[in-house]
């Protein structure tokens, strides 16, 4: 029994009864007239349709979200029948109208109401209080590398939201030349990109154009841009091997 004496003489818990059982009597009677909000029936025959692959996709799409607001009604229903039923079960055991927190009483005010809750004001629990309830995954993904942008720590090496931001950029934007992060980019959209000249997928420059193969053995040269810089800039010690006629992939 709870720690305190209920505030709630007979007439005002009999009003309450009275309430929670005409509410009881109209969530079942409503919930088998319209047959759980539909979801007796199959999709088909709510479409009237023999089958759904001659439809187009966005007409699926209507059918799936009216489906899904369906089953969140239901749901909703469910619980709120259950709540009125748990509620009455209390007022028969004498232990409705305290709280489940604190064991204090609950002002009838709050119980006309709200007639199935089980908390008082001060410990209604919070619903958008999700502190304690995080994914574990996001202690991995912290910070969201979506909205960061590392480079400016020594330590950083991991794929951030800058990095992001890049591959989406080499696609083009809508910007021009004069809008470029370097003020003297030449009329060549490839060079606009932030970091334009930084290595995507290899360290130097070499590994990306010299080849070999599975077994590491019959090394070829893929003349890129990488390896016509790599010449240009007079880094390489001669051509790694005679030139040749390219073809159209650029292998030779």
């Amino acid at each position: 029994m709870p720690d305190h004496p209920n505030t709630l003489n007979s007439q005002q818990l009999q009003e309450i009864k009275h309430t929670l059982q005409e509410e009881k009597q109209w969530l079942e009677d409503h919930w088998q007239a319209n047959e759980h909000f539909g979801l007796n029936e199959s999709l088909r025959n709510q479409t009237g349709e023999l089958s759904t692959n001659d439809n187009h996709p966005a007409d699926l799409g209507s059918e799936l979200f009216e489906r899904s607001k369906d089953i969140a009604l239901n749901e909703n229903r469910e619980r709120h029948l259950t709540d009125v039923k748990e509620a009455l079960q209390r007022i028969d055991n004498g232990r409705y109208g305290f709280c489940d927190a604190c064991g204090a009483p609950i002002s009838f005010e709050r119980l006309q109401a709200i007639p199935t809750t089980l908390y008082c004001v001060e410990h209604v629990p919070d619903p958008c209080d999700s502190e304690d309830h995080r994914p574990v995954e996001e202690q991995f993904l912290e910070p969201p590398f979506g909205r960061t942008s590392l480079d400016e720590h020594s330590e950083q090496n991991q794929f951030d939201g800058e990095d992001a931001w890049q591959i989406v950029e080499s696609w083009g934007t809508s910007n021009t030349p004069a809008m470029a992060e370097d003020p003297n980019v030449s009329d060549n959209y490839n060079d606009m990109e932030i970091e334009a000249d930084e290595h995507v997928g290899y360290v130097e420059s070499f590994e990306s154009f010299l080849a070999t193969d599975m077994y590491g053995q019959h090394v070829t040269v893929v003349r890129n841009r990488a390896y016509q810089d790599y010449m240009n800039n007079g880094e390489g010690e001669g051509l790694l091997e005679p030139e040749q006629d390219a073809s159209d992939d650029g292998y030779y």
